[in-house]
């Protein structure tokens, strides 16, 4: 699995129910190997992925692209991860929100 096809993967993952009401946009910046750049929109009961960096992200997750597909599958513990600066997290409180809907913990 690559970071792409995770995060390409989430819409289909997430429940229309889960984000009803909810909004907001995520930046990935993933760099190296399985790296690239993502926007996550989450609104209107959808989640759309597509690449690159658009919008004013509330929440910006930075890593490498091989760390976060660790995270991804469960190789890696998230606390872990985000102590030890494998990820960073610019809003964890935004994160922490919408990490069990993604599939993140």
């Amino acid at each position: 699995m690559t970071s792409r096809d995770f995060l390409y993967a989430l819409p289909s993952k997430v429940s229309p129910s889960a984000i009803e009401g909810l909004e907001t946009i995520f930046h990935f910046d993933l760099e190296g190997n399985n790296g690239g750049q993502y926007t996550i929109t989450v609104g209107e009961g959808k989640v759309n992925v597509t690449d690159g960096l658009t919008g004013e992200a509330k929440c910006v997750v930075r890593s490498t692209g091989d760390h976060f597909v660790s995270l991804a599958t469960g190789e890696l513990n998230p606390m872990m991860a985000v102590l030890t600066g494998k990820v960073k997290i610019s809003n964890q409180g935004e994160m922490i929100r919408f990490a069990k809907i993604f599939g993140l913990m």
